[in-house]
């Protein structure tokens, strides 16, 4: 088999077989490929797409290209949860002692920031001792014992997606449906969790900024899903403006903790609340999504999902004290508030420009293996349709080195959007996807 034949085939718009995608991806892995015709061969794919199968088995040949996990002996339905990314998402740091507090067990490998995006394994690593480093042993025994448990990726997990990522970095194909998708499912299949939701992102603070498109991305990943075996639900969110009020790791550690005091941003609130029902669903802890819904907003008054969240931190190394004592975690030595220069409603709030503001300030990573400041970052002030008056502030700007606060400020500036009437605000939940199909609840 030569691999240059099979380039011509995909270029040409020809369906790859499972052998020739279980060879590509073996040779690719053992560096037997090399990186410019493996480019070629992403390009390819980026124009001529896949179908349901050849996305099957690029999935399962990246899988298969290192370890996979075995939960099994955890008790119970094990449900991971995945987001395609956005700003101020802390969905995860409330979500899994919420979920964990239910008596569903919470096995989860998460990753760190990338450009815009912040990454959940950073912002515990705002928390003094917290590890997030722990062999698969003492994984599966925090999991056991606590109900749940969040680490980085083992280096041996799907690596074959590691390389291929690394080169869809430098080669303008990150965006293609069928190399995102296996990416994503390789990853969720290789930790061994029984079901997945997954919460796809839209809007202008996503990788998949139109709808159409997270759409498409979502069903397909549901397929997937299914056709291997997992029970998959896949949520549309609206992230055309920063989930919650806070953008940066600490920050977002804080606003985290306010949800599990049953406070906290309602936007983060509901997303925590819909994503749980539906991993509550497919663990098995309840009938219905209603009857999720209201099981977790009484484990977050009862104050149970709080003290699961310290029990976590303990069972990592970490200090829960945190919890109690939020001003403990790090924070940045200067603030800066951004005021407006009109009067009027706040019409859009670039979630883009908000992350790359964060990103600039050093909360971010503009290159994986950056270094970045887990104390920084922004608070917002004003969400969409919120009026707002001249002189008053639309966010705080937590910062370190004066150079940086320049360019971000200018950026932050520049991603609010004030007119003269009150916009219509677009849900925040946009579509569900499952194996019954899909249901709309707005459009975008």
């Amino acid at each position: 088999m030569r691999f240059c034949d099979l380039i011509i085939k995909k270029r040409n718009g020809l369906k790859l077989d499972q052998k020739e995608i279980d060879y590509a991806i073996k040779e690719f892995d053992e560096s037997i490929i090399p990186d410019y015709q493996m480019s070629a061969m992403l390009m390819a794919i980026y124009f001529q797409g896949m179908d349901i199968n050849e996305i099957k088995y690029l999935t399962m040949a990246m899988v298969n290209s290192g370890k996979t996990i075995d939960l099994s002996s955890i008790s119970g339905i094990k449900v991971d949860k995945h987001s395609t990314g956005g700003v101020g998402d802390t969905t995860t740091l409330a979500l899994a002692p919420m979920v964990a507090a239910a008596g569903v067990p919470v096995a989860k490998m998460s990753g760190r920031g990338l450009g815009h995006t912040g990454g959940t394994i950073d912002k515990l690593e705002s928390i003094e001792g917290f590890k997030t480093k722990l062999s698969l042993n003492k994984f599966i025994n925090v999991v056991k014992k606590v109900g749940g448990s969040i680490i980085s990726p083992t280096s041996d997990l799907a690596p074959a997606d590691k390389k291929l990522y690394a080169l869809r970095d430098v080669t303008g194909t990150i965006d293609s449906i069928p190399l995102i998708v296996g990416s994503i499912m390789s990853k969720k299949l290789a930790a061994g969790a029984d079901a997945i939701v997954l919460d796809v992102t839209t809007g202008s603070g996503a990788f998949m900024q139109e709808y159409k498109d997270a759409l498409k991305l979502g069903k397909i990943m549901v397929d997937i899903g299914l056709e291997l075996g997992k029970e998959t639900v896949a949520v549309i969110s609206n992230m055309d403006e920063p989930l919650g009020f806070a953008i940066g790791n600490s920050l977002e550690v804080k606003e985290a903790i306010e949800v599990l005091k049953n406070r906290g941003p309602e936007d983060l609130r509901d997303l925590c609340l819909v994503l749980g029902a539906h991993m509550l669903k497919l663990g098995g802890a309840i009938r219905n999504y209603e009857e999720g819904k209201n099981r977790l907003e009484k484990i977050l008054k009862e104050g149970t999902a709080f003290d699961k969240f310290k029990e976590m931190i303990t069972a990592q190394g970490g200090n829960p004290e945190i919890a109690d004592k939020p001003e403990l975690l790090p924070l940045a030595k200067h603030c800066n508030k951004i005021k407006a220069d009109i009067s009027g409603y706040i019409q859009k709030i670039d979630s883009r420009l908000i992350g790359e503001s964060a990103m600039l300030l050093g909360a971010g990573r503009e290159k994986k293996g950056s270094e970045i400041d887990l104390s920084v970052g922004i608070i917002l002030k004003k969400k969409v349709g919120n009026k707002v008056n001249i002189n008053e502030d639309l966010a705080e700007v937590y910062y370190n080195n004066s150079e940086k606060l320049k360019e971000a400020k200018k950026k932050l500036l520049s991603s609010f959007v004030i007119g003269n009437k009150k916009p219509q605000k677009l849900p925040l939940i946009l579509a569900t996807i499952s194996k019954e199909g899909i249901k709309e609840w707005g459009t975008a």
